[in-house]
């Protein structure tokens, strides 16, 4: 009888729950960045749209071939790499905007690794909008691959540009993509708490934390009732930081960290990407992390109901009817909106003290999404003068917001015949609306209230938006912040400057990395003199 072959060993793999836990963040912000030049160092010579023949015709006639082979043609954000006998002499990129980061983010994906800095020298402003393009345009998510990426492309910080203000808005916007993109399964309640508090501990907040049904002797039933079908307790974050001297903002994030719609149970469709729907609360936590970091002059609160939304025998019915904490009723119409019910709760504790500014972050309606599309969050605010200041910093940080009306017209598709407020109207339309209306109810008439109903997601990648979690609406929202309690904001505000800027733009040629740096006093005649490298 012949013997059986051997049989391959194979080591069993422990579940991921037991296994080592993967690192919660691959991508490290100032990884992308070094201090000063080494002598590998390419430049990214930066060109106006409007400059661009000006440059080219300044540029090596092997220079000038090559992009017309290439059929190189200036417009924002179009680059290309310049050759020359020993490799790469560089990388030209046209601009339409300098202080517009998104011109710039396109670079990462054109260059090999190495060292690169900006030619000629930026002004603090455009440095900061390159590296911020930079920055956010390197970020990969890599926790769950065996092979993370390695291989680094590296900036010289431009002379003069404001590291701290960079770092901050980078690793804000890349924490809220991490905690989007981390799937549900690491990613609940009790890890969007520990999120929080990773993040206090950082810059020495306090926290308290309500979890199970102490929800319910504390006064937060609608959270609770959302909560607790989930065999992972509901849990409320509440953080602070800053002196009791300064104004008081509060920030409230919805974090549903994963909605199958309750009994109301959602489509395959529409539940496969709900891990994001915590993507309120992790913007929230990015832009805490923001403005602690940049210590503005401010009393922050941070206020996370996290929960998640599941179907088992307690689950919350259709047509129940729930307590709050400000003490009406309100009817289930649909246990997949349900974040609305737990931002009820919270947004009333917001505002019975009676903060100078409460805004509230939620990936919260579908219709949002039909109204503006996935890359423009919705804004509702209750004092237009709010909403211009934080229109006018959407324009300035390139970070796009719209307004929508809290139409009060709408206001009584939110009644109920057994409740004082049924949690949604009984028609598809203004489902929008509808929504930031109930939460309106929960908020003081004399509460400044700014509510933004965002995707959180990247359904597509561009340059610096890689697919996945994003935190849309960051910038913006931080220099409304940096803006009001008396911060420069991330713009050299205003059109006018951004015009005066786009005229000083880089007239530079191409110079040879081996030849020695040209003065900045030094013409163009002068430094086409020394491209005698580039054959």
């Amino acid at each position: 009888m012949p013997k059986p072959l051997p049989t391959r060993k194979t080591v069993k793999k422990p579940p991921l729950a037991q296994a080592e836990a993967p690192r919660a963040r691959t991508f490290v912000v100032e990884d992308c960045f070094q201090a000063r030049r080494e002598k590998s160092t390419l430049p990214i010579f930066v060109v106006s749209v409007a400059d661009f023949a000006t440059w080219l015709g300044s540029a090596p006639t092997e220079i000038q071939a090559w992009l017309a082979v290439n059929q190189f043609k200036p417009k924002a954000g179009a680059c290309a790499l310049l050759p020359q006998a020993e490799g790469c002499a560089g990388v030209v990129i046209t601009v339409s905007d300098p202080l517009c980061p998104w011109d710039y983010a396109g670079l990462v994906r054109v260059l090999p690794p190495g060292s690169y800095e900006a030619e000629p020298e930026l002004e603090p402003q455009q440095g900061a909008a390159l590296c911020l393009g930079w920055l956010l345009s390197s970020y990969h998510f890599d926790r769950y691959k065996q092979k993370p990426r390695t291989a680094k492309r590296t900036l010289v910080w431009p002379e003069g540009t404001d590291q701290e203000f960079v770092l901050s808005v980078g690793e804000g916007v890349c924490l809220a993509r991490d905690l989007v993109n981390t799937p549900a399964a690491d990613m609940g309640p009790a890890e969007l708490v520990a999120a929080g508090l990773t993040v206090a501990k950082a810059h020495g907040a306090k926290t308290s934390t309500l979890v199970g049904d102490a929800l319910l002797s504390a006064g937060y039933p609608m959270v609770h009732a959302v909560g607790r079908a989930s065999s992972r307790e509901p849990r409320l974050l509440d953080l602070r930081w800053g002196k009791v001297s300064h104004p008081l903002v509060t920030l409230v994030g919805k974090g549903v960290c994963f909605d199958t719609g309750g009994l109301d149970i959602k489509p395959p469709q529409y539940m496969k990407l709900m891990k994001k729907d915590m993507g309120g609360a992790a913007l929230v936590l990015g832009l805490a992390h923001a403005i602690m970091r940049q210590n503005l002059p401010l009393r922050l609160r941070v206020l996370i109901p996290a929960v998640e939304n599941s179907v088992s025998g307690n689950a919350m019915r259709p047509l129940d009817v729930l307590s709050t904490r400000k003490g009406i009723t309100v009817e289930v119409g649909d246990t997949d909106a349900e974040g609305r019910l737990i931002l009820g709760d919270v947004l009333f504790e917001a505002a019975e003290e009676k903060p100078d500014l409460v805004i509230d972050a939620a990936t919260l309606t579908g219709a949002a999404r039909v109204a503006l599309g996935p890359e423009v969050p919705v804004v509702f605010a209750n004092r237009d003068a709010t909403w211009e200041q934080l229109q006018s910093c959407s324009e300035r940080t390139y970070d796009p917001l719209w307004r929508l009306p809290l139409f009060e017209g709408y206001r009584r598709k939110l009644e109920s015949k057994v409740a004082d407020l049924c949690n949604i109207s009984p028609d598809p339309y203004a489902g929008a609306i509808t929504a930031a209306l109930f939460l309106r109810e929960f908020v003081t008439t004399d509460t400044d209230w700014v509510h933004v109903d965002t995707m959180g997601y990247n359904m597509d990648s561009r340059p610096g938006r890689p697919a996945g979690g994003e935190g849309l609406a960051l910038m913006a929202l931080l220099a409304l912040l940096r803006e009001r309690y008396k911060k420069d904001s991330f713009d050299a505000s205003g059109a006018a400057k951004r015009s005066a800027r786009s005229a000083r733009v880089s007239k530079t040629t191409v110079r040879s990395t081996a030849a020695p740096r040209p003065t900045r006093k030094a013409g163009v005649g002068a430094r086409l003199r020394r491209k005698s490298t580039l054959h």
